[in-house]
């Protein structure tokens, strides 16, 4: 997906505390989201106030300055600001940073707020990284409490279940990646030397026993195990001394010591390489404008007092983004046409083909925008609206042939109506000067260009008007025997119903090729319909394979560290997630053949040309695919 990219020099503030306290979504930053169309890939920081977060973010924007730094002990970012940048390694794909206010400032002291904001980061993004200083110790993972608390914030289904499986926050939630800031620690384990990432794995292991005590220590790292993977870690030594820590924003690479620089950069290259482009359940790749009603979603939510669902987000943004696609692919149609239609087309050949191009783009728009299109409601829709365009274009198409071959006609017959009026035809000998004037003119028009579709049929009208002129000049001449006269009044049958066959056979034409743009608008829509719920499948099926082995990685570590019970109770959810997977291959042949049927049997109420054996359509159009 390419579409345009958006660079701002600076950040904003994306969400912000209204004046009574209430989360809002600022509205000039939503702009920026909205003019992105590109595929998104975000990156949320978190952690407590005062450990450098900002600090991180300029760095994967590639400035000094950009995020506050600050360098005192206050908090200086409130709500959630908002960067979005060019990729640097995917140039279809905008990077977007959104850096978090400091968790437990104790100026503020809003713990509730302080939730919200960390539910909104990992709602929002498709990397959270969490931010801390010293060591992964107990200690730090209290302080990380927020993540124990997600699922009393965040709900997966209306109908939730206490207790609903952590592969169901999995599909939704973001890769995890801790950074460390400040470490001394040497990375090792009895003497053997660790990765990070073998750190924090080795951070988060549970103890054995069902002691309270046990409990509240296993808690938070069970959420982390259990909700978000892949998971990361990266140490960085301190950057500098303490006079320079203050200044930071003014200190380049050379004023840094230099294993901070390089472990700043393979975090960096990390999160270029790593990080996906945000989705949502079932593999949904998610725009700048989509995300913006997302955070829209979310907030409205926290602001009713209502814990935001992520099926339902889903659901509210199909009916704005289907709708929303329908209305970007009827624009893009329209200015295509206005751009390469000249009226009047010579032929409906002509415009057919420009209509052919425009209709494959403009739906094609509406298939990369939209999704979860139940019983394809939003691409019927579209279909009907791209032929109401047509047809509006088809009927000015036809006046303008009209008004341009009326207008030929009157300059070109100008002569013969001269003549006619001042009766030099009305002498002997005038039938055949008439005649042969006539056929003079006819021929001339004929070789004009420019005439359009309507070219003979205004003709034959123009000359039906003329046959009782004709008729009265042929009875006026008295140069003609009465059986020459039968004869002539024979051939001016003849010559008319010629016209006239001529004139049915043009439209003939221009109907048989509006059948035919019919039946084409009608394969084009199947063909890129099969070719998204294709890709929909394999996104849905690619998914429940990483949910899978997410799972699967877990229960080999439980059963590696001793927890047997534990692993043998996630096996039911493994098993489940087997059958969904399974399922999904088994019904990916119908419910395709269902939708086909349906888009065939609705389109022919609207487009009457198209092949009436609708099911005959469908085992063509699955033979393709299986």
């Amino acid at each position: 997906m390419t579409g345009q990219r958006v660079s701002m020099k600076e950040p904003v503030c994306l969400i912000e505390n209204d004046s009574h306290g209430k989360l809002r979504v600022v509205r000039s930053a939503l702009d920026i989201l909205d003019q992105i169309d590109q595929h998104v890939v975000v990156v949320s920081v978190v952690g407590l106030y005062r450990t450098g977060k900002s600090y991180l973010m300029n760095k994967l924007a590639g400035e000094r300055k950009g995020f506050a730094l600050g360098a005192t002990i206050q908090s200086k970012t409130k709500g959630i600001w908002m960067w979005c940048v060019p990729h640097p390694e995917k140039r279809d794909h905008t990077l977007v940073l959104l850096d978090t206010e400091g968790l437990g400032d104790v100026e503020k002291g809003d713990e509730k707020n302080d939730n919200w904001i960390f539910s909104l980061a990992v709602l929002l993004s498709s990397t959270l990284v969490y931010n801390s200083l010293g060591t992964i110790d107990n200690n730090a993972l209290e302080k990380l409490h927020y993540v124990t608390e997600l699922t009393e914030h965040i709900k997966v289904k209306s109908n939730q279940r206490d207790g609903e499986e952590s592969s169901e926050y999995l599909r939704y939630f973001p890769s995890f990646v801790w950074t460390v800031r400040d470490f001394t620690l040497t990375l090792e384990v009895d003497g053997r030397p660790i990765t990070a990432h073998e750190y924090l794995e080795n951070a988060l292991k549970l103890k054995t026993g069902q002691s309270a005590k046990v409990q509240q220590y296993n808690l938070p790292r069970s959420c982390l195990r259990n909700y978000f993977s892949p998971r990361w870690c990266f140490v960085f030594e301190r950057p500098a001394s303490g006079d320079k820590m203050r200044r930071m924003e003014e200190l380049t690479d050379a004023d840094l010591e230099p294993a901070f620089v390089e472990q700043a950069k393979e975090f960096c290259d990390h999160v270029f390489n790593e990080a996906k482009t945000k989705t949502l359940k079932q593999g949904l790749k998610v725009t700048g404008r989509l995300l913006g009603n997302l955070a829209e979603t979310y907030v409205s939510a926290i602001r009713s007092g209502q814990i935001p669902c992520l099926d339902n987000a889903v659901l509210a943004l199909a009916q704005i983004e289907n709708s929303s696609a329908i209305e970007r692919a009827r624009a893009h149609y329209q200015k295509g046409m206005a751009d390469w239609v000249a009226y009047p087309t010579e032929t409906q050949e002509e415009l057919s083909e420009v209509h052919a191009v425009m209709e494959k783009e403009a739906v094609a728009i509406f298939i990369n925008n939209s999704f979860k299109d139940e019983d394809q409601k939003y691409q019927l829709e579209l279909m009907k609206v791209l032929q109401e365009e047509y047809e509006k274009i088809c009927q000015r198409n036809y006046k303008e042939s009209q008004k341009s071959c009326e207008s030929k006609i009157e300059c070109i017959f100008a002569l013969l109506e001269e003549k006619i009026r001042d009766g030099s035809y009305m002498t002997p000998g005038g039938y055949k000067e008439y005649c042969n004037n006539l056929k003079l003119a006819t021929s001339e028009y004929r070789s004009e260009g420019g005439r359009g579709v309507k070219g003979e049929e205004v003709l034959n009208e123009y000359l039906e008007r003329k046959a009782s002129i004709g008729e009265a000049i042929l009875s006026a001449d008295q140069s003609l025997t009465e059986a020459e006269q039968r004869a002539e009044a024979e051939q001016a049958r003849r010559e008319a119903s010629e016209r006239e066959n001529r004139a049915m056979e043009e439209q003939l034409v221009v109907q048989e090729r509006l059948r035919a743009d019919q039946q084409r608008t009608y394969e084009e829509n199947v063909n890129q319909l099969m070719e998204r719920m294709e890709r929909d499948s394999r996104n849905a099926i690619a998914e429940h394979d990483r949910v899978l082995q997410a799972r699967l990685k877990e229960q080999n570590d439980l059963l590696q560290q001793g927890f047997d019970d534990r692993a043998h109770q996630m096996q039911r959810e493994i098993d489940a997630l087997k059958g969904a997977k399974a399922q999904e291959e088994e019904k990916k042949p119908s419910f395709m053949s269902t939708a086909l049927d349906t888009v065939g049997t609705a389109a022919a109420l609207f487009l009457p040309g198209i092949l009436p054996k609708v099911g005959g359509m469908a085992v063509k159009w699955l033979s393709k695919w299986f």
